[in-house]
């Protein structure tokens, strides 16, 4: 009895060793700090790669099991490494076109723009359109001499380019500029602007001087007046932006991507990317609010969720107001700076109705762009009534508001109540609050703008990005901003509103887990957890513990997508 007792001892023994043994992993990383963003496990010495997907994630003294004589062992020589950044809110085709066409962003006047526009004309053909995007008045550190409403007029520009037709996007996107040229092709001048202000429809303005003549500036549904007559994009131009906007993303550790408002073509060309293997950036798609037929496809059919984790369809975006920049945002009260205007809605909130009871009915979920008051409260409102009208399809329904820029205080904690995510973009802060306060007044800039602390304390669930390309894409830049509230040349000391920072946790998770959340796909993505999709961005310094002075300073060492490494700074 006690031979048998010991032969059962030893094959039980034998049966725990095999069960411990592990396959060997493809990939182990060590010899740095690793930030899991798991509550339970926030800071790991060493993790395990097997596949795409992580496998261990824990001690040096747990690797054994998992080194084998193929493994790749990755040296992190004392950088950080973190899940792979987010991009929770921007628009990936318009990311690729920035860096093909004009980029204005980082101009300090009109005569630069002016100048950036002569040397393009000096290279191209005649009559060849000069597109561009980035430019923003209030960021100028000269003014012009004459402003209409607060923007330039075109004069100046039409003197440089009197034969090349001009059109230049503000920086938020919903207001453009162009020449006379331009204006002339279009068929805009003095005694066509009433009428075509009145058949534009809701949400568009012309501006126009003391003596009615087109100024230039187009404010939202208006552009569309002067940008129907640019010549489309080629298909040799969007595989190019396509490329262009992956390899940004990886350089900037942006290994997924929330892109606000896809268009069917766009669609076409992302699939034939991933089909081609070259689509290394996992994009969470939100149709086009713009195309009623594209949306009413695919309420028919349905979301699609890939199982790759490369390509999902299941939002849709929805633009509801303008921007602070352009004055276009919906205010529940006239502009400080602007008393006779409050901004528009450039949607029914009849159809922001309509939708949000079409996306719990078909599984969608709805992303609705807000920034002034009165537009996040009227989505809010309309979320309610959907929400209230089908419980039972709402209860894990993460609708967004994408921005929420500037909140009545009595809308703060409905997000929290209602469950509907704010999509912010912490950079936005940095390039906007100087001049902001400008729009709105100091009162309802300190109760109400970029509360990200407040929104956090209401429950609410926050999706950092930088709305690439109205910012630049660079993530370490908004992580700045979310825990200092500072410009990017650091002021003021101590930062605007302190109490709304976030704590760096917060800041990390907004653009990890909590941004994985908010596109349904926090069990795949977001953390470092075994099982989990072995996606990393590896840092030059700790963005944890390192001063604030020097958080800006720090680089995107090495992007590792799926496990494969897809970019390394040389």
């Amino acid at each position: 009895m006690k031979q048998y007792i010991g032969f059962a001892a030893l094959l039980l023994f034998a049966t725990v060793q095999c069960s411990e043994k592990k396959e060997p992993a493809d990939l182990i990383i060590k010899g740095g700090t690793i930030y899991t963003v798991e509550v339970d496990n926030p800071v790991v010495e060493a993790v395990a790669v097997q596949g795409d997907t992580i496998v261990y994630a824990g001690s040096l003294a747990g690797l054994s099991k998992y080194q084998g004589e193929k493994t790749r062992v990755l040296d992190l020589a004392g950088k950080t490494m973190t899940p792979g950044f987010i991009e929770g809110h921007g628009h990936f085709m318009g990311l690729g076109y920035s860096e093909l066409n004009l980029d204005l962003s980082s101009i300090s006047s009109y005569e630069e723009m002016v100048a950036k526009v002569k040397a393009a004309v000096a290279k191209a053909q005649p009559g060849q359109w000069i597109v561009g995007r980035g430019w923003h008045q209030d960021k100028w550190t000269t003014k012009p001499e004459k402003l209409i409403k607060g923007f330039q007029t075109h004069q100046l520009l039409s003197e440089a380019s009197p034969d090349n037709p001009v059109f230049l996007r503000h920086a938020s996107g919903h207001a453009g500029f162009a020449n006379a040229k331009a204006m002339q092709l279009a068929g805009v001048n003095q005694l066509s602007v009433e009428k075509m202000g009145k058949n534009m429809g809701e949400g568009g303005e012309i501006l126009v001087d003391e003596l009615g003549n087109p100024t230039g500036l187009f404010n939202e549904r208006a552009q569309s007046l002067i940008t129907r007559h640019i010549p489309g994009t080629t298909t040799e131009t969007d595989e190019q932006a396509l490329d262009l906007a992956i390899a940004a993303s990886l350089r900037n550790g942006i290994t997924s991507f929330h892109d606000a408002g896809v268009s069917r073509e766009n669609i076409e060309l992302f699939r034939k990317f991933k089909a081609a293997g070259k689509l290394n950036t996992r994009l969470y798609v939100m149709l086009t609010g713009f195309d009623s037929d594209l949306l009413y496809e695919w309420f028919r059919k349905g979301p699609e969720v890939d199982a790759q984790h490369l390509l999902t369809i299941r939002a849709i975006k929805l633009n509801c107001d303008g921007a602070l920049g352009s004055r276009g945002a919906w205010l529940l009260e006239p502009y400080s700076d602007r008393p006779d205007f409050s901004g528009m809605a450039t949607l029914s909130m009849d159809t922001v109705l309509k939708i949000s009871r079409e996306g719990l009915k078909h599984g969608f979920q709805i992303c609705s762009h807000a920034i002034g008051d009165r537009a996040n409260k009227e989505i809010l409102d309309r979320y309610e009534i959907a929400f209230n009208e089908n419980p039972a399809q709402a209860t894990n329904h993460r609708y967004r508001i994408e921005h929420a820029q500037h909140l009545h205080p009595n809308d703060i904690a409905r997000f929290g109540k209602l469950g509907v995510i704010p999509a912010m973009q912490a950079i936005h802060l940095s390039s906007d609050r100087p001049w902001a306060i400008d729009r709105l007044g100091e009162k309802r800039i300190k109760e109400g703008a970029y509360m990200w602390q407040s929104l956090l304390k209401s429950g609410a669930v926050i999706v950092n990005g930088t709305d690439v390309p109205v910012e630049p894409i660079n993530p370490v830049a908004s992580f700045f901003a979310s825990v200092t509230r500072q410009t990017l040349k650091g002021e003021p000391e101590g930062g605007y509103e302190p109490a709304e920072k976030m704590t760096r946790a917060q800041a990390l998770r907004s653009y990890t887990l909590d941004a994985a959340y908010g596109a349904f796909e926090e069990k795949l993505k977001g953390s470092i957890k075994a099982g989990k999709l072995a996606d990393f961005v590896i840092f030059s310094k700790d963005l944890m513990t390192v001063p604030d002075s020097e958080i800006l300073s720090t680089e995107v060492s090495m992007t590792i997508l799926g496990g494969r490494v897809v970019y390394e700074k040389k």
